[in-house]
Order: structure tokens, then sequence, then C-alpha cells
């Protein structure tokens, strides 16, 4: 079983909603992305001194997966069906996406 991690940057495109934005993206989007297979755990965090092209947000997956293809296709037609049951946002922009396989960890 290999090990990767996906990265996505985002801003919210309407600072009056970032409040909105963050609690749909930490009590709906992050449980509906790890509902599928190989998604193991899921991270937010924001960024303490963001320029203007930065993510103020970042939210990192970890998937542990023999087929990473299979896997980000699956997220994908999950996060289809999630948007069709209307569980999707608007307010995101994506600044930063990509999947990033383990080569080697470290712990203290």
């Amino acid at each position: 079983m290999e090990k990767y991690i996906l990265v996505v940057g985002l801003n919210c495109s309407d600072s009056a909603k970032e409040g909105e934005f963050n609690e749909w993206y930490n009590t709906i989007h992050l449980p509906d992305v790890l509902e599928t297979s190989g998604f193991v755990r899921a991270t937010r965090w924001e960024h303490t001194d963001p320029k203007k092209e930065d993510a103020k947000f970042l939210a990192l997956y970890s998937i542990e997966a023999e087929d990473i293809k299979a896997t980000m296709k699956a997220l994908q037609d999950n996060l289809a069906a999630k948007s069709k049951a209307g569980r999707m946002s608007n307010l995101g922009a994506l600044v930063i996406m990509g999947v990033y396989k383990q080569i080697h960890a470290l712990d203290k």
C-alpha cells in the first residue's frame, strides 16, 4: 500500500463569507471527501501571513492506495455526486492542487 498526500490550497472568493466557507469545508466537505475509499485523514491549515498570490487555506488529505489514479477517479465521482446533491460550495477559489507520493518519513 502506497501513501500519498493530496494538497489543496484555496482562498475564499468572498471575504465577508469566510466563516460560512470554513464551516462548510470543516463540517461538510472534509467528511464527504473522507467517504472516498483510500482517504484516511484530512486536516486544514490557515496561512499565518498570506500574500495576495498565496492560498490562505490549505487542506491536506492523507491517502493510502494501491492505485492512486483509481482512487482519484473515485474522489472525482464522489464529489460529482455530492455536487448533484447540493453539498458543494461556490465560495472556494482554487490556488494550488497536487497529489504527492510519500518517499520518506521520519518521526521524532
